[in-house]
């Protein structure tokens, strides 16, 4: 059933009723204080830097179509990414994820395409419960896969079954094909797992298991050793995040004394200071529109707060050896601004490589490329995370599978039924 014109108005009529506060005018004008007077550096209110400039703090333009004509300073690409079948609870009181990973290449490498690492992750009460934790080849070698059970930890398992499962997926994947890639290698996301590093920040709980449990040290040990093997070999590492949400920026600001931070987060202040246009006439006054011929896009920065801050200079990295000087391993960004459907991507890149200005300036133009390309995200991203991908009709088939070697059923509610299964 659809909404009768009369309630869909009525639900519309709302919006007059609420005062968004500061216009549109004034909104532009503070996110421009914020970019001249508060970026170089960004510190907080301990003292501490938690964003400066890798050069200088600038704003560039690109043509659209210049962008997508330019040659490539990366000759190949390879991309990863995984997906999830998402958390599953069966009756027997486990609790399941699995993951796969991909490797994606452009030009196309069939054989790269093929393989897989595959990771269920398995979180049981039950001291009794088993896992046999060894890694398993199939398909002919091409691809491996393991079990592995989790620390308990009951009020959190679905989020750390979750989240053990993808980044011990995709980092497993990417060291093993490390030496495939001879150009570039984008992952899709964060360089560092953020989902992990988050921990120490949502709950005491989870901070503990972050600090002491091996299994997530190891995972976030195995990006370490990733960047570790890329700057042996020169060749860069980047991470396109589709959709970032980092807050540090603006939770930043908003404890300075008489700063009033409106954004949501640090995407929404990106995408006001790189949004170019103009205000137009309009039937009900004016109107800002914006100018799609162009990509928009911030020099680079160094993150050195929020979840970016054990990886940096002074951070512990939760204790892992670093065989590089601490500064090499800190997560630095650019962020790219696509007009065509008002969307932000942050581009991620250690500070090994984005210190040389020439690597710096290659790393950009290829991802301005790919984006102009793509209409979005780097073609190749698309192409790992179409490889790395799970179905919906996967997903069920997937869990009915693990219900018949369990000799159990997976838990569900009203709401299986009304939206389907997952």
């Amino acid at each position: 059933m659809t909404l009768d014109p009369v309630h869909f108005d009525g639900i519309a009529r709302l919006a007059r009723r609420i005062d968004g506060g500061a216009d549109e005018r004034e909104g532009r004008a503070f996110a421009e204080t914020v970019w001249e007077e508060f970026l170089d550096p960004l510190v907080d209110d301990r003292g501490r830097t938690v964003l400066a400039p890798v050069d200088d703090v600038s704003r560039h333009v690109a043509d659209r179509e210049d962008a997508a004509l330019t040659a490539a300073p990366f000759p190949t690409e390879h991309a990863l990414d995984a997906g999830t079948i998402n958390p599953t609870t069966f009756r027997n009181g486990l609790v399941v994820d699995v993951a796969q990973a991909a490797m994606a290449a452009t030009p196309t490498d069939l054989e790269v395409h093929r393989s897989r690492t595959v990771v269920a992750t398995v979180h049981s009460n039950d001291e009794t419960a088993t896992v046999d934790e060894r890694w398993d080849r199939f398909d002919d070698g091409y691809s491996y896969s393991r079990a592995v059970r989790v620390p308990r930890l009951p009020r959190f398992a679905e989020g750390v079954v979750h989240a053990l499962a993808l980044y011990l997926a995709e980092s497993e994947h990417a060291i093993e094909h490390a030496e495939t890639v001879s150009d570039l290698l984008i992952l899709d996301g964060p360089l560092y797992p953020r989902g992990l590093l988050r921990w120490s920040d949502q709950h005491p709980e989870l901070a503990t298991i972050l600090r002491e449990e091996p299994q997530p040290t190891s995972v976030v040990e195995n990006y370490v050793r990733l960047v570790e093997e890329f700057v042996d070999r020169g060749i860069p590492l980047v991470g396109f995040v589709k959709n970032p949400t980092t807050r540090v920026l603006c939770r930043t600001l908003k404890r300075k004394p008489g700063v009033e931070a409106p954004w949501a987060d640090d995407a929404a202040f990106f995408t006001r200071v790189l949004e170019i246009g103009e205000y137009v006439d309009d039937v009900e006054g004016e109107r800002w529109e914006r100018d799609t011929s162009v990509l928009t896009y911030t020099g680079w920065f160094r993150s050195l707060g929020g979840v970016d801050r054990p990886l940096s200079r002074d951070g512990e990295a939760l204790g892992i050896d670093r065989r590089l000087e601490p500064e090499a391993y800190e997560v630095t960004f650019f962020v790219i601004y696509d007009p065509r459907e008002d969307l932000l991507y942050r581009v991620e890149a250690p500070y090994a490589f984005t210190r040389d200005p020439e690597c710096r300036r290659a790393v950009t133009r290829q991802l301005l490329s790919d984006v102009a390309v793509g209409g979005g995200p780097p073609p190749v991203v698309g192409k790992a995370d179409e490889l790395a991908r799970i179905s919906r009709p996967e997903k069920r088939s997937l869990r009915e599978a693990f219900e018949a070697a369990f000799e159990t059923t997976a838990d569900r509610s009203y709401d299986d039924r009304r939206w389907g299964e997952p």
